[in-house]
């Protein structure tokens, strides 16, 4: 089961000053939110190190926010070593560092308005109800109303088109009724659903830029038409390729990936800045970490991004032809 629980004493924060790091107005606030269901790997980083220089190409902000509402998934320890592994690659973060585990309040207050309006409602539906109609929700079929396990959705209307400029990916349209229908805001075991949390703590942290794996391409359109749903502003999305192993899945997913050296930060930075299709030959001669990244941040461009999908095969943690 999911629940709230107290931040240690070294991310605490009140719930009314956890999100007061706009002391100044910022024309971008960028963000890294890993999960902590294990050590960050190659994948993990490309995103971190995307996001962290085009936050700083901007010259704005960049933050870093541990999701850790999947209570079941999550590795004891695993957001600790998340953020020394940050800390040894030489990404910090402007502003400590925010848990989703002691955001429950902002979630209930976010579902309250919906259900509210009717916008949300609860669901008995389990995923053999909805296997027929292929997992799309669009009416309750509960095969036991008075199931004691109730998930909470979002309220999808017809024709809910949602359509948006991806920063690398370009034109992206989705018909949210015809391909998601209800989505899930909460779920039956009580954990509240990534597309809600994201959602609430993106506007409440302001950020204007979300830089992240095109995993979560799809997404996007949810987000879109749940931060409508709730007032919310829209941010600038830009998703980068994912890194794959050699039989075609997610590095998350598999057992090539083997976790980021903390002691030797150099090489697997510069695979990602030439996979981020960057001149290799712009971080010659720049060896601890944070000159690397000086250098980094001096000759990065945005527009020598690849608008590719995924990157070809890893092995080890690394694509198979980095040396």
């Amino acid at each position: 089961m999911c629940g709230g629980r107290r931040l240690n004493s070294s991310a605490s924060l009140t719930e009314d000053s956890v999100f007061r790091l706009k002391t100044r107005p910022v024309t971008y606030r960028g963000r890294f939110a890993p999960s902590p269901t294990g050590p960050l790997h190659f994948g993990s980083l490309l995103a971190a190190f995307g996001s962290w220089l085009l936050a700083r190409h901007a010259d704005g902000e960049w933050i870093v926010r541990i999701e850790d509402i999947d209570r079941p998934r999550e590795i004891p320890g695993a957001a600790e070593a998340q953020l020394a592994t940050l800390h040894a690659f030489g990404l910090h973060p402007d502003g400590p560092v925010v848990r989703q585990s002691g955001r429950n309040g902002r979630y209930r207050a976010a579902l309250d308005r919906l259900l509210g309006r009717d916008a949300a409602f609860a669901c008995h539906c389990s995923r053999t109800d909805l296997a027929e109609s292929h997992g799309i929700h669009h009416a309750c079929i509960a095969s036991a109303a008075l199931r004691p396990q109730t998930a909470m959705r979002l309220r999808v209307p017809a024709n809910s088109r949602v359509a948006f400029d991806d920063g690398l990916q370009g034109r992206i349209e989705q018909d949210v009724y015809a391909e998601v229908g209800d989505f899930v805001l909460r779920r039956a075991d009580g954990c509240w659903a990534y597309q809600l949390a994201v959602v609430v703590d993106d506007a409440e942290q302001g950020i204007t830029d979300v830089v992240r794996g095109a995993d979560l391409l799809d997404s996007t359109p949810r987000q879109i038409l749940l931060q409508r749903a709730l007032g919310l502003p829209t941010p600038r999305y830009l998703h980068l390729p994912l890194v794959l192993d050699e039989d075609g899945r997610k590095l998350s997913k598999s057992s090539a990936a083997r976790p980021l050296d903390d002691a030797a930060p150099q090489p697997a930075l510069r695979e990602a800045w030439r996979l981020l299709g960057q001149d290799p030959a712009m971080l010659r001669g720049a060896n601890p970490p944070e000159a690397l990244l000086r250098q980094a941040r001096s000759h990065f461009d945005p527009s020598r991004l690849p608008r590719l999908g995924h990157f070809a095969a890893a092995h080890n943690g690394l694509p198979a032809d980095a040396g």
